[in-house]
């Protein structure tokens, strides 16, 4: 990613984020205790699917709601440090969370409570670090590449999550990997004691920063037209009903593949998304959002197509592969168009409600493809193809509904149409 013009320390800004990104999503309970949680209830208290599902649903909650807590981020300043406060007291405050799991009797009640707590905690965190990355990629004109950063890292812990939460259920009693979580989560707090020049310098005194009192903050909102299609076309690619359920239930029911291809269908496909996020991080600087947007989508329409031609375990391992590579522009390009969509003051309530919208939509579009690929025992895994690749496509309608002047440049370059409405937003609030 090409160094920034005229800002000096532009790799200090990578180097932060991109450690924070790593550190943030490989801790997420949502990620890493996954697994753990399910195999303590399944295992150790003999909880049957329903229970389990039920589990996920109610210690989804905070996520549902995240918007919350990053309308609360832009509006309180904590300890007077702004999101590193944020990161000073919940990282403690989850490990705290963790710590009472640990010494208390594992039971279906306990577990339940405990991880509503850690998830609503954790929000806070998630939605300091989002709003100071959508902060950071507006005013120093960087958001494409932040995306780029922010994607890719993103992938790399999901896969190390995924990794770990395996070696977690298998070597550690519910005790130990709740003492675990505890641990690393109040490494995030470090970064509430690191201020690098080049991330914090002003950075909560410019025109993007600025807000008004809470009901004009919400005003703003629902009148600040560029956040509709940033939520919808976010929401649109991560509603997928062909990608999980039904490809775990194809490989190993119809395929008789064994248990692990789909985790390394999973993993394969996950890794293969990060040579296009890169190309978008080189393209940005060069080519202005509105084309990489048109180009990503019809490139990520077809994406699940080679699932439909999959006869075996082995080729759909091969076929993850490109399919990952016609998803990495896309992914990049709605994030990029998300940070930039943020209103002035507004970016973790923004960013946050990207986020919600994303959970909403992966956990409803499984349970729907599920049901399509019951529906069917010859052709259900291909109805689900097609589902997906028709939701994909209600994308592209949704393009033109972003405001003109948002997406008309390329990274790094100024838009002076964009600044004006910041300053004449900011004015009237």
């Amino acid at each position: 990613m090409p160094e920034l013009e005229g800002r000096p320390n532009t790799r200090s800004i990578y180097f932060y984020f991109g450690a924070l990104t790593l550190l943030v999503y490989i801790v997420a309970p949502e990620y890493l205790l996954d697994i753990p949680t399910s195999y303590m209830l399944k295992n150790r208290l003999h909880a049957g699917a329903p229970e389990v599902s039920l589990f996920r649903l109610l210690t989804g909650i905070p996520i549902y709601v995240a918007f919350l807590f990053g309308l609360l981020r832009d509006r309180w300043n904590p300890l007077g440090l702004r999101d590193r406060g944020y990161f000073l007291i919940f990282a403690p405050v989850t490990a705290a969370v963790f710590a009472w799991m640990a010494m208390s009797q594992l039971s279906y009640a306990l577990l339940t409570a405990g991880m509503i707590l850690a998830m609503a905690s954790f929000r806070f965190i998630l939605a300091a670090f989002q709003g100071l990355l959508a902060l950071v990629g507006q005013e120093a004109l960087m958001s494409g590449r932040l995306s780029t950063l922010q994607s890719m890292f993103y992938q790399l812990a999901l896969i190390l999550a995924a990794f770990a939460s395996g070696v977690i259920s298998e070597g550690l009693t519910p005790a130990q990997t709740f003492c675990l979580m505890a641990a690393v989560t109040l490494l995030i707090g470090a970064f509430g004691l690191f201020k690098p020049m080049p991330v914090f310098s002003h950075v909560y005194d410019r025109p993007e920063a600025s807000g008004a009192d809470f009901r004009g903050d919400v005003r703003r909102l629902i009148h600040h037209r560029a956040i509709y299609p940033a939520v919808l076309i976010n929401f649109l690619w991560w509603f997928n009903p062909g990608l999980y359920t039904p490809v775990q239930f194809f490989l190993t029911n119809k395929l008789h593949a064994p248990d692990s291809s789909y985790a390394n269908f999973l993993g394969v496909f996950a890794i293969s998304f990060i040579p296009t996020y890169l190309l978008y991080g080189w393209l940005c600087t060069r080519i202005a959002a509105r084309r990489l947007l048109w180009w990503g989508t019809i490139v990520a329409v077809p994406q699940m197509v080679p699932l439909a031609f999959v006869h075996s375990g082995d080729l759909v391992l091969i076929l993850a592969v490109p399919m990952g590579l016609m998803g990495g522009v896309a992914t990049a390009s709605y994030y990029d168009l998300a940070m930039r969509s943020c209103p002035p003051g507004l970016q973790g309530t923004l960013m946050m409600l990207v986020s919600a919208g994303i959970m909403l939509a992966s956990r409803g579009s499984d349970l729907l493809g599920a049901k399509i690929y019951a529906s069917s025992p010859a052709h259900g895994f291909l109805y689900c193809v097609i589902a997906t690749c028709a939701v994909y496509t209600l994308i592209l309608p949704v393009i033109p509904w972003i405001p003109k002047q948002l997406i008309a440049t390329a990274d790094g370059e100024r838009n002076p149409a964009i600044e004006a409405e910041v300053a004449a937003e900011i004015s009237g609030a």
